[in-house]
């Protein structure tokens, strides 16, 4: 399972120097075609680091050849210095390749401030142009890790065709998109404006659900890439849901490995006046530290709930709301219900459900717990 899957695709991933454990930190994804169409999506922060600024520009015309990612360092707010590392690195990659420089979207992802050493990241990516493989994927995968405690791929088989993918992260999951990087591979036929539909369809409903702890990244990239080797073109609703699954099942891979978590937490909202305000619903639960920290110690405290439901501005009735906690109503029109004691939160998977009663739009949004462990990683957070 890996960007590899699909067919026109290769792959490499290499230890340029930039961790100081000599662990992997450069990948490289390279598209053979006979296709280069292509789609991205980037953070919203308007704080945005030197490659997505490059990046930004390459994937105008919707045609990208390479994706290089570097871990150990963000590469944001590091001067003009800083975006000529990136611009070099593309030209490094276009040198390789026989391409150009244009062509070539540049990701990095680590700590802000952090300025790469441009002559390893050069080496580095000689090295892995001359380790490109069609079983690269996983190593690939790897290279790009910084806080993650396991690589995250994907692989979704269409009809003759296929989606590949890898993703990282693991703290800074918020919305649009979150600390993460991702690379999605296909050998279907889907030209360059079908794939942006497609990807802002997928990213809509999953990575753009995911918020772990109300933090948004300087960094965050997603890129699909479609080579067209399968010589087949599915229809739009069948790739967008192919690309969908692909989408979804690597944020559900970043959410269990959320930093220090002990608790995945999916908040569905039901019978809201609209699908946006059922998201700002449940992301006022997810954002709660208090509502996460009851989970934490196991409580089922359905009031903190309410609270967050009470800041947005979203159509109800505060004197009738209903909540449920791993199936067990604990509240029924903003009173108490069933009894907490009977919700088990001893166990990984918690949901909480919400009854707005005030239209038929749902939606999820998928948040974990706060936790000791949270805490220490980010107070000694090392790249």
């Amino acid at each position: 399972m890996s960007v590899t899957h699909p067919s026109g695709f290769t792959a490499a991933g290499v230890a340029a120097g930039l961790k100081s454990t000599g662990a992997k930190d450069l990948a490289l994804v390279v598209n053979h075609g006979p296709a280069f169409d292509s789609a991205t999506v980037f953070t919203a922060n308007r704080c945005k680091a030197n490659p997505v600024l490059w990046s930004q520009e390459v994937v105008k015309d919707g045609t990208v050849k390479a994706v290089v990612l570097n871990s150990g360092g963000a590469n944001c707010y590091t001067g003009p210095e800083g975006f000529q590392t990136t611009h070099a690195v593309a030209e490094k990659v276009a040198e390789g390749l026989g391409i150009g420089a244009i062509d070539v979207v540049v990701c990095s992802t680590g700590l802000i401030g952090l300025v790469n050493d441009r002559d390893d990241l050069l080496a580095g990516v000689e090295a892995a142009s001359a380790a490109l493989s069609p079983d690269g994927g996983t190593s690939a995968a790897e290279a790009i890790m910084t806080t993650d405690s396991v690589s995250k791929n994907t692989v979704v088989e269409g009809a003759g065709w296929s989606i590949g993918g890898m993703a990282k992260g693991a703290g800074m999951l918020a919305p649009q998109l979150a600390t993460m990087l991702v690379v999605l591979t296909t050998d279907a036929v889907v030209p360059a404006a079908d794939l942006d539909a497609a990807l802002r369809a997928a990213t809509r409903v999953s990575f753009d659900r995911l918020d772990s702890d109300g933090c948004m990244s300087t960094n965050d990239t997603v890129t699909v890439m479609a080579s067209g080797a399968s010589g087949i073109t599915p229809t739009p609703e069948d790739f967008t849901a192919a690309l969908t699954q692909a989408c979804t099942d690597l944020a559900m891979q970043l959410l269990k490995d959320a930093e220090g978590a002990d608790h995945e937490i999916a908040i569905t909202t039901l019978h809201a006046a609209s699908e946006e305000e059922a998201v700002e619903v449940g992301r006022s639960v997810a954002r709660s530290n208090l509502f996460k920290a009851a989970v934490f110690g196991n409580d089922p405290n359905w009031g903190r709930v309410l609270a967050s439901i009470g800041t947005t501005q979203a159509k109800f009735d505060p004197a009738d709301l209903d909540v449920a906690m791993n199936g067990v109503w604990v509240c029924r029109q903003s009173t108490p219900a069933e009894d907490p004691a009977g919700v088990d939160l001893t166990g990984r998977e918690v949901s909480v459900t919400i009854d707005l009663k005030s239209g038929d739009a749902r939606a999820t949004v998928w948040t974990n717990d706060l936790t000791h462990a949270y805490v220490h990683e980010n107070s000694a957070y090392s790249s």
